[in-house]
């Protein structure tokens, strides 16, 4: 059957942001598989990725290599780090969901019959889903301790123990992802058959249910612990201002606010592509153990394809943080905003003489 939020035109049904087409299987049935729009959305998504990310390793390579100030440099290894694993967590798992449209997808009856591509696409999807929510939570982490024990991060905080800490993460999320190696869960084609990923939908078992919820459990942990630690540094900073600290620490609260805007938008990115894939899962794999999804079986279908596909954007909007949340950038915001006030004060023959600069003062506070 089609899915239930699906539009059926001349034999096709279009689901959302992918199109399906529906063919006569098994005499009564009828299976969806994916059709040529798929494939250049991929390719476009694809395309998008990797400029986004190649702009942002670029503007993060110069910016290291110009950076004196510990801290700053400690955060910048932490954001390229970041960067380069959600550029290749975008192209190699992207690759392969592209073959598999090109290929027409996978017959739902195959999807248990997971082979060797499978296991190694459901396997990236966990590895660099975990990687970002991880690096996010250690960044947020090492930030809340620069702000508000400063003495303490410069003699914890080392460049060496910084590439320690990234192995650990990598590590980690690795052991995570190799877990249906030692039969600890499983990886299964999901719908519409041009993905893998943990299985939650139908005959799942204990070990499935225990690695969906150590993956989401995981996931929503980091996404948790990056709240609290940004909470921690925005209002540190913020007290900081309210109490004039003085001017020559002005240049160092200035870097810590950029490194802040910065993580809360990795925190929020991760948090709105994350949290479904995350909640969904969970929501499908306790619903299968418990007793059979039956008639809400397409509804779960569809969430997870919502997931997945909120998921696959954490890849291309993580870049921009840095692309657009940078001083240099504001500062040229605050020009416009000046300009564009200017202007209208002008038009309406204000005679304020404060009044074009007013509004962004809250701008030039953190650009300067």
């Amino acid at each position: 059957m089609c899915p239930a939020v699906s539009v059926v035109v001349g034999g096709s049904c279009f689901n959302l942001r992918f199109a399906l087409t529906c063919r006569p299987h098994r005499g009564e049935q009828l299976s969806c598989q994916p059709t040529s729009s798929g494939p250049i959305a991929a390719m476009l998504s694809m395309t998008l990725g990797i400029v986004s990310n190649i702009v942002a390793l670029f503007i993060l390579a110069n910016a290291y290599s110009l950076q004196r100030r510990r801290s700053k440099a400690t955060f910048l290894l932490f954001a390229f780090s970041l960067v380069v694993t959600d550029f290749t967590g975008h192209v190699i798992p992207g690759a392969l969901v592209l073959r598999l449209y090109l290929s027409g997808g996978v017959a739902e009856e195959a999807y248990d019959s997971a082979d060797a591509m499978c296991q190694f696409l459901g396997g990236s999807m966990v590895f660099f889903g975990l990687c970002p929510l991880f690096l996010g939570c250690a960044m947020a982490a090492e930030r809340c301790l620069g702000v508000t024990q400063p003495l303490l991060h410069s003699s914890l905080v080392t460049t060496t123990r910084t590439k320690i800490t990234l192995s650990v993460i990598w590590l980690a999320a690795l052991c995570v992802a190799m877990l249906p190696c030692f039969q600890l869960g499983s990886y299964t084609y999901q719908y519409p058959g041009t993905w893998c990923f943990i299985k939650v939908l139908e005959d799942t078992h204990e070990a499935d249910v225990a690695f969906v919820v150590l993956f989401s459990g995981l996931g929503l942990t980091s996404l948790a612990v990056a709240l609290v630690c940004n909470t921690i540094s925005g209002l540190t900073l913020v007290l900081a201002r309210l109490r004039r600290q003085p001017c020559s620490h002005h240049s160092a609260k200035s870097h810590d606010i950029e490194m802040v805007v910065q993580l809360v938008g990795i925190m929020v990115t991760s948090c709105i592509c994350w949290s479904p894939l995350l909640i969904f899962g969970l929501m499908s794999v306790i619903r299968s153990y418990r007793d059979s999804i039956g008639d809400d079986l397409s509804s779960y279908k569809t969430l997870m394809v919502m997931g997945v596909r909120l998921a696959s954007w954490n890849q291309i909007l993580d870049p921009w943080v840095y692309i657009l949340l940078r001083r240099t950038i504001l500062r040229k915001v605050c020009w416009l905003c000046d300009a564009v006030g200017g202007f209208f004060l002008a038009w309406s023959g204000s005679t304020c003489p404060h009044g074009r600069t007013s509004h962004c003062k809250s701008i030039q506070s953190y650009t300067e």
